[in-house]
């Protein structure tokens, strides 16, 4: 049994857990469900098995990354200069690769939802940063070798030693119990809790096994300066979102002032790791698809909930990563209403990318949603989950989901002095308490001077908070003055004669307030590594074993290969008709009509991930035909060549599968290969 057997079995399972709910939803029969669980049961006992036998024929991670490189899908920068790590390029079919997934993820998100798409700027001046908190908050826990000074991300070291420690067989049920509990909190650690575990666990340095600092906070964007002065500080951008919500004004005016919608943004960032290794999956330089998606904070309901509320998901939430480490497959609407997802928006999201990821080819038992622990999230996020992928390197985040509350907008508003909020017309007008500024103006340029302005602008910023304005208010009366604080920084003393706030009651139409955000997150470099790991394998042949990438048509870089049987001239125009005719369809092919042997050219498109190969013979000189062949399968059919560019077309739009087209065209009988 292989992993395509799994991948097949996988398949069956989830059909088989969604007739199962229909059966119970619908109230079937006893003797029904029952049948139906027992199946069930079944073939989770073997997907199971199969999955221990699959982990038992370990990932060749080296026979992999030599793949990735001799095909060049990626490879480490400047190499011919040693190298640096954490910076990668992607070759030719890895560029193709990335671009078929970005416009995937263009259609099944930015389309089908109907987002607004921008394309911001990469370098970002101070301010901006200062006032979302990456310049005072955006780091990695850091030690350091106390002889040699390399460095180690803390939490991604102590993890990697507590998962060395759990590969002994011989170790006691309660010390492997307590060692799996940590692993999975270890993301959640404070600097104090991993120093309190790296000591209790005797970490040090890897290769030196020199002691270790203890961890302290490293920021990881990378500085810059605007323009020849050096008086404009910036930033390369850490993501991609600060963008939208810089624009989020225009944006709102774009969509006629009308709340919810979302914004999606593709572009690079730049995090200065600590410790980048793994390939694409702790980089310094990354793609980023992210979409930000605006609601009213007091309904976060979403118009297409109801499309995805039976879908099923395999979470992983606080509860279980706290307790039995369990991953529980449990209905949208149910994890709702249950409140371990917070809102619709937010599980609309994930089951989106749920079916995002599946589609282009990843495999669906080894994708989870990790929610948050409460030490994790961010002071202000009210939900997160992280679509997680396993791979070679155990589980790795691909897809972050955040529900930021208004934060963004919020602080932006504060720090530009520009409104970045919406407004809600009410069905009907409300009475609504506000605070009103009273000032004497006359009185208070008189004092202030050209200060005047400064001190008017604090005062009318103070009444937006109507209890701080009242508390400032009855101070002032209290005291005669009080203390106000200006935006340069400066503190001044405000005489309680020249201003007060009073409370009022007013019939209000509507109010102005800041939207939230719900916020999926998608480092395409991780997808796209994982999606290659899943897709490879090993073909066994008779004197060699070749390796194969089972990249899904819609993905894959080309689209099909045109072989020439031999390198003779007699092929020559068929193979140059065939190229034409293949491209102007749209249909990306690479051409091999080099003298190796069939066998080996096949073989070699395997390795690319090429789902279709066009082979020109002797026969195709006679009547016009060519023959197809399927890459997983090695099986071929004989085809028309006026028919060639639809029914490829079709095969890789998913209209039409292999067998459709393999019961219609009469098939080739294969020499091994």
């Amino acid at each position: 049994m292989s992993a395509a057997d799994l991948e097949v079995l996988d398949q069956q399972l989830e059909v088989q857990k969604e007739a199962v709910r229909k059966l119970k939803a619908n109230k079937a029969p006893k003797d029904q469900v029952d049948a139906a669980v027992a199946l069930l049961k079944d073939l989770k006992t073997r997907v199971e098995a199969l999955e221990v036998t699959t982990k038992k024929a370990k990932f060749d991670r080296g026979a992999f990354e030599e793949v990735m490189r001799r095909r060049f899908f990626f490879n480490q920068g400047f190499e011919i200069y040693n190298g640096v790590a954490g910076l990668y390029d992607y070759g030719p079919p890895g560029c193709a690769l990335k671009n078929h997934w970005c416009a995937l993820w263009r259609d099944h998100f930015a389309i089908e939802d109907g987002l607004l798409e921008i394309d911001c700027t990469c370098v970002t001046p101070e301010p901006v940063l200062k006032a979302s908190g990456h310049v005072d908050k955006f780091t990695d826990l850091m030690v350091k070798d106390t002889v040699t000074g390399d460095c180690f991300r803390a939490d991604k070291l102590l993890g990697e030693v507590i998962e060395g420690m759990l590969e002994d067989r011989k170790l006691p049920a309660d010390q492997r119990a307590h060692l799996e509990k940590l692993g999975r909190t270890v993301d959640a650690m404070s600097a104090a809790e991993i120093a309190q575990n790296m000591k209790a666990l005797n970490v040090v340095a890897p290769e030196t096994k020199n002691p270790l600092t203890d961890p302290y906070p490293y920021n990881l964007m990378f500085a810059t300066q605007i323009g020849p002065r050096g008086d404009n500080p910036a930033y390369l951008r850490p993501e991609t979102a600060q963008g939208i919500f810089i624009n989020f004004k225009r944006l709102l005016e774009f969509n006629n002032g009308r709340l919810p919608f979302g914004v999606a943004q593709i572009g690079r960032a730049f995090r200065n790791e600590i410790a980048p290794r793994s390939g694409l999956l702790r980089v310094r330089e990354f793609e980023m698809a992210e979409i930000e998606y605006f609601v009213n904070v007091r309904d976060k309901s979403h118009p297409k909930f109801a499309s995805v509320a039976e879908l099923s998901l395999p979470l992983f939430d606080r509860e279980h990563q706290l307790g039995d480490g369990k991953v529980i497959a449990t209905p949208l609407g149910e994890a709702v209403a249950a409140g371990t997802i917070a809102n619709e928006t937010l599980a609309y999201f994930l089951a989106r990318t749920y079916l995002f990821l599946v589609k282009i080819g990843l495999k669906a038992h080894r994708i989870r949603f990790r929610q948050h622990l409460a030490t994790e999230m961010a002071h202000y996020a009210c939900d997160c989950w992280d679509a997680e992928v396993e791979s070679s390197y155990g589980w790795v985040e691909c897809v972050g989901h955040a529900d930021r509350a208004c934060f963004d907008l919020s602080h932006h508003s504060e720090f530009s002095g520009v409104e970045l909020s919406a407004y809600e017309k009410f069905e009907k007008p409300q009475q609504q308490e506000i605070v009103e500024l009273v000032v004497d103006k006359k009185m208070l340029g008189q004092q202030f001077k050209k200060d005047a302005k400064l001190v008017t602008d604090a005062l009318e910023a103070l009444s937006k908070n109507k209890d701080a304005a009242l508390a400032w208010s009855a101070a002032a009366a209290a005291s005669g003055s009080a203390q106000l604080a200006l935006a340069d920084g400066r503190s001044v003393e405000v005489q309680a004669a020249l201003a007060r706030f009073e409370k009022k009651t007013k019939e209000v139409s509507g109010a102005s307030f800041f939207p939230g955000v719900i916020e999926p997150s998608f480092g395409i470099g991780r997808v796209i590594y994982s999606l290659l790991e899943h897709s490879y394998w090993v073909r066994e042949g008779d004197d060699e074993k070749r390796a194969v990438l089972s990249l899904p048509a819609l993905i894959a870089p080309y689209k099909c290969a045109v072989l020439p049987l031999m390198s003779q001239d007699r092929f020559a125009p068929f193979t140059l008709r065939l190229r034409d005719l293949l491209r102007q369809s749209g249909l990306s092919c690479r051409v091999d009509d080099s003298s190796v042997s069939i066998g080996r050219r096949y073989a070699r498109m395997d390795e690319v991930g090429v789902p279709f190969a066009v082979t020109i013979d002797f026969t195709t000189i006679e009547d016009d035909t060519v023959t197809l062949r399927e890459r997983d399968s090695c099986s071929q059919v004989r085809i028309p060549i006026a028919q060639l560019s639809s029914v490829l077309q079709r095969l890789c739009d998913g209209a039409l599968t292999w067998a459709n087209v393999a019961s219609n065209f009469p098939a080739v009988a294969v020499v091994a290969e």
